[in-house]
């Protein structure tokens, strides 16, 4: 039992160290030249539209490029309440998880996946150390936020400004790995209690969402599931999961959204409950709320 938890304790740390380490550091990056077949293994280190960039054990980046042709797979163990929709298992592909990918290179010194493989016990510590620092981005963009304001108020103090700013920048790069991406449509839909199964006004609004993200270039969606303090905290995070994971079906299977483009359809159950226990705070609080976001170069 010591020695498991000493092994659980490792891979929750290295996680975490993916997560957090410092990104102004620059790494070195592994080129896979044209028709060389290569395999890798290491942890997300960043997602992009259709590509995510594996860091191995010597710090080397390769940029893995994801094809419809990618075959993602994932351990059959279940996950419990971290369990995925089905057929889903390219949405897990989130930052800090291990993954190993066999491919051939392209002219582009990029890795263009045939297969990628993950655990899915290494998932379950993912999305349980993505759920904890999801507070940490929120507040850092809190902070931003007033910092933009500060900046109009003072422009005395810019040169202090600026360098506040890069100091969050970095720190929500760390966190998200989507920092070269801008928020460009929200909808949040919402449930009964105990329920998961969407509504047709629901469906329609993701439909909207779809539409827009379909005719945008270089976009993901974002995907988070909420629910409020009704229940137990184990029973809350399963709901959110299983509200997170009908979204993404609708979009996927009614949408012909790829699952590459969908990150962090994660549950994150009663924990952004709020104090006010109203029916209708309540009812705001069991969400799934959905955002598609733009590449920068895309988005200008």
């Amino acid at each position: 039992m010591k020695r498991f938890m000493n092994q659980s304790c490792r891979v929750t740390v290295g996680i975490l160290l993916t997560l957090v380490c410092c990104s102004a550091v620059k790494l070195g990056a592994s080129v896979i030249s044209p028709g060389v077949k290569a395999e890798i293994k290491g942890r997300i280190n960043h997602r992009g539209a259709d590509t995510v960039v594996v860091r191995d054990a010597n710090d080397m980046d390769t940029t893995v490029l994801l094809t419809d042709d990618t075959a993602i797979k994932s351990g059959k163990k279940g996950l419990g309440v971290f369990r995925r929709g089905k057929n889903f298992d390219a949405t897990s592909l989130l930052r800090g998880l291990m993954i190993t990918v066999e491919g051939t290179g392209n002219s582009e010194g990029q890795l263009v996946a045939k297969q990628l493989t993950f655990s899915e016990a290494d998932l379950k510590d993912v999305m349980t150390v993505q759920s904890r620092v999801q507070p940490i981005e929120d507040e850092t963009k809190r902070i931003s936020g007033k910092l933009d304001e500060t900046a109009e108020a003072a422009k005395g103090a810019q040169g202090s400004a600026d360098a506040a700013h890069q100091r969050l920048d970095s720190v929500n790069d760390r966190i998200t790995g989507l920092d070269d991406f801008v928020v460009k449509e929200v909808v949040n839909v919402y449930f009964p209690v105990n329920k998961y199964t969407l509504a047709d006004d629901d469906k329609k609004a993701l439909d909207g969402l779809a539409a827009k993200a379909l005719g945008m270039k270089g976009y993901v969606i974002e995907i988070a599931g909420f629910a409020d303090s009704t229940g137990d905290a184990e029973s809350n995070l399963a709901l959110s999961q299983r509200r997170a994971d009908a979204v993404v079906q609708h979009l996927v299977i009614n949408h012909n959204i790829p699952p590459r483009r969908i990150v962090t359809p994660i549950g994150y159950g009663d924990t952004k409950s709020g104090s006010d226990k109203t029916s209708e705070a309540s009812r705001l609080e069991r969400r799934v709320e959905a955002k598609v976001l733009v590449s920068r170069g895309h988005a200008m």
